[in-house]
């Protein structure tokens, strides 16, 4: 029975799968960004050849890739998170594909339309796509957007799991949850569709439990009308009643509502401990409480009082949370998830009319990025410690200074980088800049080709480090080599040892920065 339950569930959710972009609903202006996008590939190859879809699951990124490929006769190839996606295969099935036009250009299919010779690639969940899992995928990927001539489509929950060097050369199109009154309309269509009698306030009640996913909220009807030829309020209260409440409804009634006991019902059904709660209610609480008179017009040079009050009693809360951290007393998240649900409503004097969307708390996109720029750091310093024989602390807290400072000349920079093999994004970090610059490029591209050109079957198994005599009469042979006694004499480590008349004046180590 569950097995043709669960088949059911999937011709379903094919079934219903939007054709065109009419069928897509909301998120409006990241479709229209795209259907330009997609114009200016039919008019030639435009500056950003690649385009990021980035938000939520269910609501409606992967569907737009077909719709988008079925729209402008588009042949697609698909590549994901199930597929092996190292270099080599990428570089075989999405690279080649980047290079070449379809064999059927110019011709029309069975609708009319003609096939331009575009063939669109599709790479899906791009945020789990790692150096590490993947064997070079991210790489692999910046280098084939560079030399594409067929456009490119990746799709994402966080954009913040991409690289760099990747997100420098795309289009970033966020998509977001999808609203409850966009869902039940297509909720109503699909019961028609199947014979299923459904009242308006039963569809609305499952496009709420599916909390702005459309994918979710088909599923959701699907299991409700197994053995069902009529849904009622009743049939959604037995069938979704282990349906969690989504952060998003809990906020509203916090902010927004007036019921306490449903609002810290809502809280505890939440799959979020107190101390992310806290986080959620700080980022939003200033932004839910504007600065506002009683016509709606911006106050300046006064605090809100409800705000003021608000974060008063997230400061208490919060002592609560700080005691569980330090003696395990967890029976006090109740009392802290009490005080930071009711007291916000609490300090509500007036109601705050007008939907203003609520944002994740910043700290978390903080702490991403720092866990992404943590986890470059420790390859580039594993790398420089291979190197030079040293451990990761010594490579870690010394030498990346050494190489960053050093990299600030063009020469050593290319130097460094073939030697240690670094890679578009550890060049971006090690020359310090946001993003994969022209500068970044030409380092990278002259750095390849030197690696190219010293490359021999037998480097891979030189692992025992030569003598300083030999290393010193290679660097001389070859000005692009540098050893670590080299590093530490342009940094100024050896200073000591040198007399200050000797010094060039208008010349500062690194110790001096």
């Amino acid at each position: 029975m569950s097995e043709t339950v669960e088949m059911k569930a999937i011709d379903w959710a094919e079934k219903y799968r939007p054709k065109t972009f009419k069928d897509l609903i909301g998120n409006k202006k990241p479709l229209h960004e795209l259907r330009l996008w997609a114009e200016e590939w039919e008019r030639g190859v435009p500056e950003k050849k690649a385009v990021i879809m980035y938000g939520p699951a269910g609501v409606g990124k992967t569907s737009a890739a077909f719709v988008l490929a079925s729209e402008t006769g588009w042949e697609h190839i698909e590549l994901n998170a199930g597929d092996q996606r190292t270099a080599d295969v990428i570089e075989r099935i999405a690279g080649a594909a980047s290079k070449t036009t379809t064999l059927f250009s110019h011709e029309t299919d069975d609708t009319g339309k003609k096939n331009s010779g575009k063939r669109l690639i599709v790479l899906d969940e791009a945020d789990n796509l790692h150096g590490t899992y993947d064997k070079g995928g991210s790489k692999a990927i910046a280098d084939i957007i560079d030399k594409t001539t067929q456009p490119i489509l990746l799709i994402a929950n966080d954009i913040y799991g991409i690289t760099q060097a990747i997100r420098s050369k795309s289009l970033e199109l966020e998509f977001s949850g999808i609203q409850t009154r966009s869902l039940a309309p297509v909720i109503l269509k699909i019961c028609k569709n199947e014979g299923i009698e459904i009242d308006e306030a039963a569809a609305m009640k499952i496009a709420e439990g599916a909390g702005g996913d459309l994918r979710s909220a088909v599923n959701d009807l699907q299991a409700i009308s197994v053995g069902k030829k009529t849904i009622t309020g009743a049939d959604i209260v037995i069938s979704g009643r282990d349906v969690k409440e989504t952060i998003f409804k809990a906020l509203a009634k916090v902010f927004k509502g007036k019921d306490r006991k449903s609002a810290l019902d809502a809280v505890q059904t939440l799959d979020e401990t107190p101390e992310d709660l806290i986080l959620w209610m700080d980022e939003n609480l200033p932004v839910q409480f504007p600065d506002v008179d009683e016509k709606g017009k911006p106050v300046t040079g006064q605090i809100n009082p409800d705000v003021a009050k608000g974060y008063l009693i997230l400061s208490k809360s919060d002592i609560y949370l700080g005691r569980v951290r330090r003696r395990q007393t967890y029976r006090m998240w109740r009392y802290a998830g009490f005080m930071m649900t009711v007291g916000p409503m609490a300090a509500r004097s007036k109601e705050y009319h007008g939907f203003i969307k609520y944002e994740s708390p910043a700290r978390w996109k903080r702490m991403g990025q720092s866990r992404s720029v943590r986890s470059m750091r420790d390859n580039i310093a594993a790398k420089i410690a291979a190197r030079h024989n040293k451990s990761m602390r010594v490579s870690r807290n010394s030498l990346i200074a050494y190489y960053q400072k050093l990299m600030e000349n063009e020469e050593y920079a290319v130097a460094l980088a073939s030697d240690s093999d670094f890679d578009m994004d550890e060049l971006v970090y090690l020359l310090k800049v946001k993003s994969a610059t022209k500068k970044v490029q030409t380092v990278y591209e002259k750095s390849r080709a030197i690696a190219d050109s010293k490359r021999s079957p037998d480097a891979e198994f030189e692992k025992t480090p030569e003598p300083a005599e030999k290393r010193s009469s290679a660097a001389t042979a070859d000005k692009n080599q540098l050893t670590l006694e080299d590093i530490a004499k342009k940094s100024g480590e050896k200073k000591e040892a040198q007399k200050p008349e000797e010094k060039n004046k208008n010349q500062k180590s690194l110790l001096d920065f």
